[in-house]
């Protein structure tokens, strides 16, 4: 997993105008909070954490006041319709320390040769890791599943050094046959023309 360094300063001033100059200057507002600590409010380089932010569950060296604490991002607010970061939630975290976090599920191959959908039921996964070794993402293959396959959360497998948090036998993956409703239509079809003649 990758560790972004970003140097941030403490913030002093709170509320909507304060949180506008921030953005102005190309900058976003955050809090650091965690392990029975006080907040801190930070001010963060908004062009360097907005690229950071890109890689799910990236690990953060944050430099405040000469020390360097590591984060993960909690919580991220963006702009409705502009996209651009208006706020960030930090956790703070020590190495060897275990987090929970969502970890995206992909998948590689092809489903067996048919008309099938392969349905999303769940895009992410609980998962538990330590805080320096959180996981982007876990792959699972579909390679020869059909209608009526499924796979379970416990079918997927995790890095090593990372446990499931999601139920074990919540359906992740299902897939469906596209043609399901294709006869019931060509059946409607005949009685019109049964009707017709």
């Amino acid at each position: 997993m990758s560790e972004v360094k970003l140097a941030t300063e403490i913030r002093s001033e709170f509320g909507k105008g304060a949180a506008r100059r921030i953005r102005r200057e190309n900058k976003v507002p955050g809090v650091l909070y965690g392990h029975g600590t006080d907040p801190v409010h930070l001010t963060l380089p908004g062009h360097e954490l907005s690229l950071a932010v890109r890689t799910p569950n990236v690990l953060l060296a944050l430099e405040i006041d000469g020390k360097t604490e590591l984060a993960i991002p909690k919580s991220v607010t963006r702009d409705p319709l502009k996209g651009f970061l208006e706020h960030i939630d930090l956790l703070l975290v020590k190495r060897g320390e275990k987090v929970t976090v969502e970890v995206y599920v992909n998948t590689e191959g092809e489903l067996a040769p048919g008309a099938f959908l392969l349905e999303h039921v769940l895009n992410t996964l609980s998962v538990e890791a330590e805080a320096t070794h959180i996981p982007e993402s876990v792959t699972v293959s579909i390679a020869g599943l059909t209608a009526g396959d499924s796979i379970l959360a416990k079918d997927i497998p995790l890095p090593s050094g990372t446990t499931l948090d999601t139920d074990a036998d919540a359906v992740v993956l299902q897939v469906l046959s596209a043609q399901a409703e294709e006869p019931a239509a060509e059946g409607a079809e005949g009685d019109e023309a049964s009707a017709e003649a």
